[in-house]
């Protein structure tokens, strides 16, 4: 469940003994604070609405659903006038009267479409998945639409990503708690807030995925893909001491098993958690053993991921951060800094464009680097003189 605090006084929920309604199922912490919900909270009013809506979690899922679709639609607003969508061929949605959306790596008049389409095509995809049996790695695959635009093959970003993630969590909230798409769909719900900075709102959901998996004893990779997760948040909300504790241990794990077990992770879940242990580097201060530790990842991540993929470049704008604020950093550390940067920037605008957020992150990147480089000069100019 992602409704893991108290309406009333937003204390944190256990997983199966919380109170509840008997109608709507809302969970409270004890028969206080129901009491005060039905007398002075309005439930009185909601409740019978909330029943007839499938209850609370998928009543809640529905409501924010809507919201973030309609602030997804008026953020893409300009960019999409004249445009119709690629799926069903209209500007506005024949039943929902959404508009259009895009917020991917698609340029031109290519990737316009609506989040409805957009997320009707992806359970489409999971429920033949679904009947015809198909095995682990083609499901995964399937799921990927869930956060992908089926065009340009890239992530959607920012309130996109966090409407699909509605999206998805709408359309699986109904299924028993292990299901693995009810699971996958609590994932793809906290990498679309993640992308809108409700970064509590996503360590609530990692944390009751954290709860499941422990009470239920799934396989030990799924827990540290969760945990891996967590240390992501942490290092989102400022806990960097914690996060880079925690990302040490699932890095470390991760790699053991994944020598022992080959194929128990895919590629991307290996360099998802470096990149990230990286960040968490950087977040502290430890930028020398950040440089180290990133320099080692760029060929491996090269080799198993393509030079152009998006954590491939991640990794490599953390080594060159790194190189630019380590102790004991040279001149030809700094241009090599800014090097690295200018040839990730050049991939990153033609793989993603120049408006993906990640482009505007790698100039970020850039300016400063080069900033740094200029006044690092003009000081051992000066000096020499």
């Amino acid at each position: 469940m992602i409704l893991t605090q108290c309406p009333v006084c937003a204390v944190a929920l256990p997983a199966l003994t919380a109170k509840q309604c008997s109608r709507c199922k809302t969970r409270y912490c004890g028969a206080d604070c129901q009491k005060q919900h039905w007398e002075e909270g309005g439930h009185d009013k909601l409740c019978r609405k909330i029943r007839k809506g499938g209850g609370a979690e998928q009543y809640n899922a529905d409501t924010k659903y809507t919201k973030a679709v309609a602030v997804a639609a008026e953020a893409c607003a300009d960019d999409t006038k004249g445009q119709t969508c690629y799926i069903c061929t209209q500007a506005l949605h024949w039943k929902t009267k959404e508009g259009l959306v895009r917020m991917c790596a698609c340029r031109g008049t290519a990737g316009f479409a609506h989040v409805s389409c957009l997320a009707e095509q992806a359970k489409i995809l999971i429920a033949e998945a679904e009947e015809n049996n198909l095995d682990e790695k083609v499901k995964t695959k399937r799921w990927e639409r869930w956060d992908m635009c089926g065009l340009c093959e890239q992530n959607h970003h920012s309130v996109v990503r966090c409407a699909l993630g509605w999206a998805c969590w709408k359309a699986y909230v109904g299924q028993t708690e292990g299901h693995w798409t009810r699971r996958s769909a609590m994932t793809t719900l906290a990498n679309g807030l993640h992308d809108v900075g409700k970064h509590d709102e996503r360590l609530r959901i990692h944390e009751a995925e954290l709860a499941y998996e422990q009470r239920t004893g799934v396989p030990e990779n799924d827990v540290l893909t969760t945990l891996g997760n967590i240390a992501g948040c942490y290092t989102a909300l400022g806990r960097h001491k914690e996060s880079l504790a925690l990302g040490r241990k699932v890095y470390d794990r991760k790699c053991a098993l994944s020598h022992a077990f080959p194929h128990a992770f895919r590629p991307e879940s290996i360099f998802i958690t470096a990149f990230g242990l990286a960040n968490q580097m950087c977040g502290l201060g430890l930028f020398d053993e950040c440089k180290e530790f990133a320099q080692k990842r760029i060929p491996e991540a090269e080799r198993a991921l393509g030079p152009e993929n998006a954590l491939t470049l991640c990794i490599r704008n953390s080594y060159a951060v790194a190189l630019l604020n380590s102790s004991n950093a040279t001149l030809d550390d700094m241009r090599l800094g800014v090097e690295t940067l200018e040839g990730s920037l050049k991939t990153t605008r033609r793989v993603m464009g120049t408006s993906h957020p990640r482009t505007s992150e790698c100039e970020g990147f850039l300016e400063h680097a080069r900033t740094t480089l200029a006044a690092e000069e003009a000081r051992t100019g000066l000096a020499a003189l």
